[in-house]
């Protein structure tokens, strides 16, 4: 045991004097040549340092690129230089109460040369005003100079245009009668109406050239809804209305309005109206076939708007294509909105339609009326047969049994018809929906006198 632990012992010593000669030994040597290069190089740089030549030539050395870099920023300091000053407005100093002037510029455009220094406080200045002085000149055409009232006298400046053709005309007024106009009405409730807009005065003074005020056709008070303080029915007050002017073509007339805007009481209403739910089958059934009954699930809607359109609206139509059908059949169906119709209560309904045996029947004597016949004339049958007219009726038995003449319209539309003797089309219509309504004689001949 002891053998083999001096082995052991012998082995690593072996192997620590080769790792000492071979790594640690030369590295030591390597790191002392450096440390003594080092202290050498310091000490011949102190000794030259300590000469009082170098410091004479590193002094100088120093002072050079101070004084180079100094100077540079010293010559891009004061050097010449140029900015532009874009789109500067133009102010007019004249008499408004009696001129009218045209042929200005509103803006300019100023070019300011100098040094940097200047024109940094050039543009810092608050005096950058652009002038023309129009003082003392009469109606005419002028030629006059637009100038630039700059802060420092080192400063150049050019003005872009810095010359303009003014002409000066004389002020007139004119009295003109105020109209309203209302803008952005799609931002007021769909159930609301502007009813009325009362103003205090209905006059207003225009001011300008002779010209000018000969291209204003009107002057309107542009109530926007958008400003409304609230929208709800009653009378609300919108204040500073602003006015505009407008030529004959609607484009807007840049002249003076006394006064520039007024108040005034917005009327607000709701217009309602309830309306019946009117089913119009379209196309044309199975052979055989005819409709026994139309059930809506609602049957009457209110409809909003202008109190004119609710005046003409007797129902809401309501279109089923109905084309083939052979069967009952349940349409789930939106309602379209009438012309000038707002708002409505109800938007979707279902309709159920049954279907029965299809059987016809014949009215006879329905008089035939005229629509839209030109003022001032009369119309006259030709004969006995071209002033009433039989009626076939096709439908379910039950329904088109209790049809009589009363309850049939044919007509004929005379639109464009002037004297003579026309052949022209009947028309017929009646009320229940569920029948197919069918002249005999599809064409009479009148006699149109003045």
């Amino acid at each position: 045991m002891k053998k083999r632990k001096n082995k052991l012992a012998i082995f690593f010593r072996n192997i620590w004097k080769i790792i000492d000669r071979k790594i640690i030994l030369p590295l030591t040597k390597i790191v002392l040549s450096f440390t003594d290069y080092f202290n050498n190089f310091g000490k011949k740089l102190e000794g030259w340092l300590a000469k009082s030549t170098t410091l004479l030539f590193l002094s100088l050395f120093i002072s050079i690129i101070v004084f180079i870099i100094v100077d540079r920023k010293v010559l891009s300091f004061s050097e010449n230089s140029a900015e532009i000053l874009k789109e500067r407005p133009v102010n007019v100093i004249y008499n408004e109460e009696a001129y009218v002037v045209e042929g200005l510029p509103e803006t300019v455009d100023v070019t300011l040369i100098g040094r940097k220094a200047d024109l940094y406080f050039a543009k810092q200045s608050p005096s950058q005003e652009i002038t023309v002085d129009l003082t003392g000149l009469k109606p005419g055409t002028h030629e006059v100079n637009i100038k630039y009232n700059q802060a420092l006298a080192s400063i150049e400046y050019k003005v872009n245009p810095s010359v303009a053709t003014v002409i000066i005309y004389p002020k007139v007024s004119e009295t003109k009668t105020l109209t309203t106009d209302i803008i952005n009405q799609d931002s007021l409730d769909d159930k609301l109406v502007i009813k009325n807009i009362n103003i205090d005065d209905d006059k207003v003074v225009v001011k300008g050239a002779e010209h000018q005020l000969a291209e204003v056709a009107s002057v309107k008070a542009m109530v926007d809804v958008k400003k409304l303080p609230v929208q709800e029915e009653g009378i609300v007050t919108l204040k500073d209305i602003p006015l505009k002017a407008f030529d004959s073509e609607g484009q807007p007339v840049d002249i003076e309005i006394v006064p520039e805007k007024i108040d005034a009481e917005i009327e607000i209403a709701s217009p309602s109206k309830e309306l019946l739910i009117k089913v119009i089958p379209k196309g044309d059934l199975s052979f055989g076939q005819a409709i026994s009954s139309i059930d809506v699930s609602e049957t009457n809607v209110v409809v909003y708007g202008d109190e004119e359109t609710l005046a003409d609206l007797k129902y809401v139509p309501l279109e089923v294509d109905v084309s083939g059908l052979k069967e009952d059949h349940k349409y789930k169906l939106e309602l379209e909105k009438p012309v000038g119709v707002k708002s409505m209560s109800v938007n979707n309904v279902t309709v159920d339609i049954k279907l029965g045996k299809e059987t016809s029947r014949v009215v006879d004597n329905v008089k035939i009326t005229t629509r839209n016949l030109a003022d001032g004339y009369s119309v006259q049958g030709v004969s006995e047969s071209d002033i009433k007219v039989s009626v076939t009726l096709k439908g379910v038995e039950s329904v088109i049994n209790k049809i009589n003449a009363e309850d049939i319209t044919a007509y004929i539309d005379l639109k464009g018809y002037t004297e003579g003797t026309h052949e022209v089309n009947v028309e017929v219509e009646g009320t229940d929906s569920r029948v197919v309504y069918t002249p005999k004689t599809k064409k009479v001949s009148i006699n149109i006198v003045k």
